[in-house]
């Protein structure tokens, strides 16, 4: 089966829009940049369309979008078009308005700002499924993963857990299936959340759909790039 990258993402600042990529390179942390910031309260909770013991459910969080530049990461209103440079106090300010709360955009310190892996991943055998078999859009960017990768066989990539993965410069190590919530159903990244996507999967897939992975061998990823797995 020839597999290779079809969609590289990034979020600079977890729950806005990210930016599509041409190539990145991986670390041990993740895809480099990948979710450095994050939207805080004076409690410690970041934005996100949840509520847990880590996030406040702050919907308005997806109107914004970032993208990384040679300055720094600028960070766009969607809504007004405004844009400020991540470190700007007007940027903080217009959060706490739009949100209702004292907000700021924090660098990534003792509390990780990923949720439970380094890299996810999906295909586009998977997607076509779900949007054949539930009549949803399928767009990626409402699940938020970093590789998207061209397959014929759906939920190929579920059978490689504990399986090493080859991307260009890069080895992943496939460790999970990805919990969803109502995020998926939520506008956002540019996608429009045509169609439930989280009943359907909570009642045929458990709940699950894409894969985490971590670094094993940091590298170059780019688009193009053919996937092999090793069984080991």
């Amino acid at each position: 089966m020839d597999m290779k990258v079809v969609m590289l993402r990034r979020y600079p600042v977890k729950a806005m829009g990210g930016e599509a990529l041409e190539s990145v390179e991986l670390d041990s942390r993740g895809v480099s940049g990948d979710r450095w910031y994050a939207v805080e309260d004076d409690e410690g909770h970041f934005a996100s369309g949840k509520n847990t013991r880590r996030f406040r459910r702050h919907d308005q969080v997806f109107r914004y979008r970032a993208k990384t530049t040679a300055p720094g990461i600028i960070v766009v209103n969607n809504v007004t078009g405004r844009s400020w440079t991540v470190g700007d106090p007007a940027l903080d300010r217009d959060l706490s308005h739009e949100m209702g709360a004292a907000m700021r955009v924090t660098p990534e310190s003792q509390v990780p700002h990923q949720d439970m892996g380094a890299v996810s991943l999906i295909s586009t055998a998977t997607l076509d499924w779900c949007a054949d078999r539930w009549g949803i859009n399928s767009d990626p960017r409402r699940l938020r993963v970093n590789i998207v990768f061209s397959s014929d066989q759906p939920f190929v990539e579920e059978s490689w857990v504990g399986q090493t993965v080859a991307i260009g410069s890069v080895s992943l190590r496939i460790v999970e299936r990805t919990p969803r919530c109502r995020m998926i159903d939520i506008d956002q990244d540019g996608a429009v959340a045509s169609g439930r996507w989280l009943k359907p999967l909570a009642s045929e897939r458990e709940m699950f759909l894409a894969m985490y992975a971590e670094v094993t061998n940091p590298g170059l990823v780019s688009m193009g790039d053919r996937l092999s797995v090793d069984a080991g």
